[in-house]
């Protein structure tokens, strides 16, 4: 079994292959974290996993807290995410490939970064200035019939994009150039769908490509049903432009 080390960046969602994670800095922990991959050479890649958490906080208290406001600040690089922080995030993250990482002048980072592959988190090491973690890259198969499946994900997540359109009275973006690719339709969709954490996450960690596509077109087929049940379901603003991986 081969595994990586890279640095670890838990958040309360979940980042999917080929999608672009905007992220702004401000915990020590991610500000080093940054500043050591500030290091690598601009020709190399800026690399750190990202991982949704499964029981925890993603910004540690820094003050004293609810309901006992003498609970002292949590400090370190584990912070939020219990004793064995392992424990506290999901097994299957998304390693992120920072494109640019922009020091402000008050010490905080704007970064932009894009999930690249799928890794299953093997160990968490606190011990240094942010976590680190042992991952092992997992090998997207397509599996049986991906390619109908795509289609039929990308006419059922129309339907659904009208839906939600017709749900936030505005009209739909026209002209969008949506993926032919099952893979990439796949991990698209699951990302732009209005769905809780746990979901994106089962959809994160599908065994291949097809099982992920056939989860999928249930969810689209269940959610339209509702917004066509209760039209004033809120929803983000997806549909006010193309929908694109980039």
């Amino acid at each position: 079994m081969t595994t990586v080390r890279l640095p670890l960046f838990a958040l309360n969602s979940v980042l999917f292959p080929g999608l672009v994670l905007p992220l702004n800095i401000f915990e020590e922990r991610y500000r080093a974290m940054m500043r050591e991959l500030l290091k690598t050479p601009e020709d190399e890649p800026r690399r750190f996993a990202v991982v949704a958490i499964r029981d925890g906080h993603e910004v540690a208290r820094s003050a004293p807290g609810l309901p006992d406001p003498t609970a002292l600040p949590e400090l370190g690089p584990a912070a939020g995410f219990g004793p064995d922080p392992l424990k506290a995030f999901h097994k299957v993250g998304c390693v992120a490939d920072a494109a640019t990482i922009r020091e402000r002048s008050d010490g905080t980072f704007e970064v932009l970064a894009t999930g690249t592959t799928r890794v299953r988190l093997r160990s968490v090491d606190a011990s240094g200035p942010f976590l680190t973690a042992e991952l092992e890259p997992l090998e997207e198969e397509p599996g049986d019939e991906a390619g109908a499946l795509a289609e039929g994900v990308l006419r059922s997540f129309r339907q659904y994009q009208k839906r939600l359109a017709g749900a936030r009275e505005r009209s739909l973006a026209t002209g969008a150039e949506l993926p032919e690719e099952p893979g990439v339709v796949s991990y698209l969709v699951a990302a732009a769908m209005m769905l809780d954490t746990p979901t994106k996450q089962r959809l994160l960690q599908a065994p291949d490509t097809a099982s992920r596509l056939r989860d999928e077109l249930k969810l689209l087929r269940s959610e339209t049903a509702i917004i066509r049940t209760l039209p004033s379901l809120p929803s983000s603003d997806l549909t006010s432009g193309p929908t694109s991986l980039n």
